[in-house]
């Protein structure tokens, strides 16, 4: 009876799982489908890790990887609608021109209207997305890549900057955010 019991509660576990999985893909397909999502970063993957492991490793109580930065818990994101693009992300790496003004106005922050966006299905059933924004002051490319299950991948280059590439998740929009910048 205690075998039965077991196998049980294992099915059930399992079960849950695969229902929880099956809901998560038909969200990541609606979202992309109505072009009205959000890139939630969890980290950042400079492509400069040595310059950042020997800038980080003099800062006291530095015991990470500068090749991968944690991000959880923070609200770095980019926020995809049919009408907008609003980045707000960290940078971390080299750039090769400097941010005239406010030094504090670090990172990669823009609000565009007018951008292009394609979006093309992958073999393995998720999506690559491509966008450039073509009313900011900067000449960012924005590359995308979206699993079936929600987990992305976000590259950005710049004629400016180093690239960087942010690992994540797709979510439903928030409501109506307030201007970051």
């Amino acid at each position: 009876m205690e075998t039965f019991k077991n196998f049980l509660i294992i099915t059930l576990l399992f079960s849950g799982l695969q229902l929880k999985a099956q809901t998560n893909q038909e969200t990541t397909a609606k979202v992309i489908g109505d072009k009205n999502y959000v890139f939630a970063a969890t980290s950042a993957s400079p492509l400069n890790a040595a310059d950042i492991n020997n800038v980080m490793s003099r800062m006291p109580g530095y015991v990470g990887n500068g090749g991968n930065i944690n991000l959880n818990g923070s609200n770095y994101d980019l926020s995809v609608t049919p009408d907008s693009l609003v980045a707000y992300l960290p940078y971390y790496g080299r750039s090769y021109t400097p941010k005239i003004g406010d030094p504090n106005d670090s990172g990669i922050k823009f609000t565009s209207k007018d951008f292009s966006y394609k979006s093309t299905k992958t073999k393995k059933g998720g999506w690559l997305i491509q966008m450039t924004p073509k009313d900011v002051k900067d000449n960012y490319n924005l590359t995308l890549s979206v699993t079936k299950t929600g987990n992305a991948s976000l590259t950005i280059t710049s004629n400016s900057q180093q690239s960087i590439t942010y690992n994540g998740n797709i979510n439903w929009p928030k409501v109506k955010k307030e201007n970051r910048q």
